[in-house]
């Protein structure tokens, strides 16, 4: 059984409008009453500038079939936001490379299934050609994509995205665009 879990449950980082911590929930019960918790997310790019999104997996217990980000999670207590970064791309994804924190955000967006994503999202960006290994629990499927294409279809068919993923992609793809990109890390 992992650390952070008691029988099933995850805990969450509940925090202030500053990010301090001020103690931990249950997962599903932040969700329901709407409390401000930390979160990551992580965007994976390739060596030519492609990324790297997922399909969320239908039983997710929120935002189940639509496309994201590379991966994306919350630290557990006591755990740091790159490491939660590290540990979700990997499990969820199979990727292993160098993550970069970008920026935070705080967001309130109502999810289905009668929850609310209230998040201090911490932002990672990574350079990666590895070949994502799906755990299939998680994801259903993964696409490599242009920004431009990607701009097109969230313009097109914006309900097939999660909510923070249309708030964060095109700041993304103007962090990105104004960097050079490397087939290992990225050029800051």
């Amino acid at each position: 059984m992992e650390e952070n879990s008691l029988v099933g449950e995850t805990f969450v980082i509940l925090v202030d409008e500053n990010d301090n911590p001020i103690g931990s929930m249950e997962k599903m019960e932040a969700h329901r009453k709407a409390c401000l918790h930390r979160a990551v997310s992580v965007f994976v790019i390739n060596s030519q500038g492609n990324w790297v999104l997922q399909r969320r997996a239908f039983n997710k217990y929120h935002s189940g079939g639509l496309w994201t980000n590379t991966s994306c999670s919350h630290p557990y207590p006591n755990e740091s936001s790159l490491a939660a970064a590290n540990r979700r791309l990997s499990e969820e994804m199979g990727i292993d490379c160098q993550l970069k924190e970008i920026f935070s955000f705080k967001y309130k967006e109502l999810l289905d299934n009668e929850l609310t994503e209230h998040e201090f999202d911490h932002v990672f960006i990574g350079i990666s050609d590895e070949s994502p290994q799906m755990n299939l629990n998680e994801v259903v499927e993964c696409k490599v994509i242009s920004y431009s294409d990607l701009h097109l279809d969230v313009i097109s068919n914006p309900d097939l995205y999660t909510v923070w993923f249309k708030i964060l992609y095109e700041r993304i793809g103007m962090y990105v665009s104004d960097r050079q990109l490397d087939s290992s890390e990225i050029v800051f």
